[in-house]
C-alpha cells in the first residue's frame, strides 16, 4: 500500500515523526519531491536541532528558504529555534516587562533578569509558531516538516499545553493588577502587557486547531522492523491520541527483500515476525513498506528513486 491522500487541497501540514534513524528525514524529503512533481509547491521544514535535511538532499539550506537544485516547486528549510526565541524577544520585551513591572513587586533589575532566564521549551513553541505563521503566509500549497526523535517531537507537538499554561500564569497576575486597579480607581484601560497576552492565547488555539484537524493535518508514522522501534513507535501514537492528534498512515522502512544468503533469509524471517506484530498492533493504519537500499539514500536521484516506494 502507497501513502494516500497527500494530494487533498485541504491538506496543508504533513509531519513525519518516529525513532531516530528510521528513515524519517528520507521520507519527507521524497514526499517533497513527489508532491512538487505533482504540482504543488512545497516546502520541507527540519525541526530536528541536528538537522540531517541537508545531508539527505545533499546541499546547504541554513535558516532562510531556499530552492532545492534541479527540482522546481520544491524549496527547504531549517528552523532555527533559539533564533525564532530571540526574534520573540525583541518583539515582545516590551510588553513582557510591563506584565512583571505592574504586577509584581520585582525592581528593574530583577526582571531583567527574570526576562534573560531560559524558559523550558518556549524556544520550541517559537519554532513552531515560525512553521504556524509560515502557513498562514500561503505561500506553499504544502508544508512537510521532519520532526526530530521521538521525546523532542513529542514536546514540539504537545508544546501548546505548555505555553497556555505559562500565558495563564501571566494571565493571573494581570488579573490581580486589574482587580487592585478597578478597586481604587474604578476604571482599568489594557495596555500592551494585555494586548500581548491575547496574541500568544490566539497563537495557541491556531497550533491547536491546525494540529487536530485531520483535513489540514497529517501526521504520518516511520518505523522499521525491530522490537524497540515498535515499542516507541507505539508509545508515540498513544501520546499523539492523548492530545487530540490522529495517525492515520504508519511507513515500515527497511524491509529486507532479498533471501539470497542464509542470513538474508534468517533477516528476513524475522523482519517477517516484526511485521506481522505491527500489523496486529496498528490495524487501524494504512501501512506502506519500502524495501531497505542497498546505498545510503542521499541526493535527488537516489531521493526521486525512494518516492517511487512511498506512492508506487
Amino acid at each position: 500500500m502507497a501513502l494516500t491522500g497527500l494530494k487533498e487541497n485541504a491538506l496543508k501540514l504533513i509531519l513525519f515523526g518516529g525513532k531516530g534513524g528510521v528513515g524519517k528525514t528520507t521520507c519527507a524529503s521524497s514526499t517533497g519531491f513527489y508532491l512538487a512533481k505533482e504540482g504543488f509547491k512545497t516546502l520541507v521544514i527540519s525541526t530536528d536541532p541536528a538537522h540531517s535535511l541537508s545531508d539527505s538532499l545533499g546541499q546547504k539550506i541554513g535558516d532562510e528558504i531556499k530552492d532545492v537544485e534541479g527540482v522546481q516547486n520544491l524549496n527547504v528549510l531549517e528552523v532555527n529555534a533559539q533564533k525564532a526565541l530571540s526574534q520573540f524577544k525583541v518583539k515582545y520585551e516590551a510588553q513582557i516587562k510591563k506584565i512583571f513591572d505592574t504586577s509584581t513587586y520585582l525592581d528593574q533589575e530583577d526582571i531583567d533578569s527574570i526576562f534573560a532566564l531560559p524558559i523550558p521549551g518556549i524556544d520550541e513553541v517559537m519554532g513552531f509558531k515560525t512553521i504556524v505563521d509560515l502557513i498562514d503566509e500561503a505561500k506553499f500549497d504544502k508544508y512537510i516538516v521532519d520532526t526530530a526523535p521521538t521525546g523532542h517531537a513529542l514536546r514540539l507537538l504537545t508544546l501548546p499545553e505548555l505555553l497556555d499554561e505559562w500565558i495563564k500564569v501571566l494571565a493571573k497576575m494581570r488579573w490581580k493588577y486589574r482587580y487592585m486597579v478597578e478597586t481604587f480607581s474604578g476604571k482599568y484601560n489594557p495596555d500592551e502587557g494585555d494586548d500581548f497576552l491575547v496574541e500568544m492565547k490566539k497563537t495557541v488555539k491556531k497550533i491547536e486547531g491546525l494540529l487536530k484537524d485531520q483535513n489540514k493535518c497529517e501526521f504520518i508514522a516511520v518505523t522499521i522492523p525491530e522490537d524497540m522501534a515498535i515499542l516507541e513507535t507505539e508509545r508515540l501514537i498513544n501520546n499523539l491520541s492523548k492530545y487530540g492528534i490522529n495517525v492515520r498512515q504508519l511507513v515500515i522502512n527497511n524491509v529486507l527483500e532479498s533471501t539470497g544468503c542464509g542470513f538474508c533469509r534468517e533477516r528476513k524471517k524475522e523482519q517477517g515476525k516484526y511485521i506481522n506484530q505491527i500489523g496486529g498492533k496498528f490495524s487501524n493504519l494504512k501501512i506502506t513498506i519500502t524495501p531497505l537500499q542497498s546505498k545510503e539514500v542521499k541526493g535527488i536521484d537516489a531521493l526521486e528513486n525512494f518516492k517511487e516506494f512511498l506512492f508506487r
